[in-house]
């Protein structure tokens, strides 16, 4: 099942893509929270994780993570900020650092992910 990336940076959007495609992930991405929400209420496209930007252009983080549990209860949503530790994430909800490495990036999903 693929993961969603919504990441406004088309830069760091790539290498975060990159970097999961290398993982074995199969990655869905959005450049705003317009384009995650279209994948979001699409029935037909099964997500097995969020992985999210704090801050969009059109909407923030928070905001879009809410919006998607509206739309899909289950899913795990990880935000990426530079200001991880500061977050207040509600239950279901997980954080990871910026800048993370690759190794970070691979155990924090598979471990969303194992549950």
């Amino acid at each position: 099942m693929p993961l969603l990336v919504v990441e406004d940076d088309d830069i760091v959007r790539m290498l975060i893509v990159d970097v999961l495609g290398e993982l074995g992930y199969a990655v869905v991405e959005a450049a705003d929270a317009a384009a995650a929400l279209n994948v979001l209420e699409d029935a037909g496209q099964s997500l097995a994780l969020m992985m999210t930007d704090v801050g969009l252009p059109d909407m923030d983080g928070r905001s879009l993570a809410l919006r998607a549990r509206e739309a899909r209860p289950l899913l795990p949503i990880l935000f990426a900020s530079g200001y991880a530790d500061a977050l207040e994430l509600p239950d279901g909800m997980h954080s990871i650092g910026k800048p993370f490495s690759i190794d970070q990036l691979r155990d924090k999903v598979n471990g969303i992910l194992a549950g």
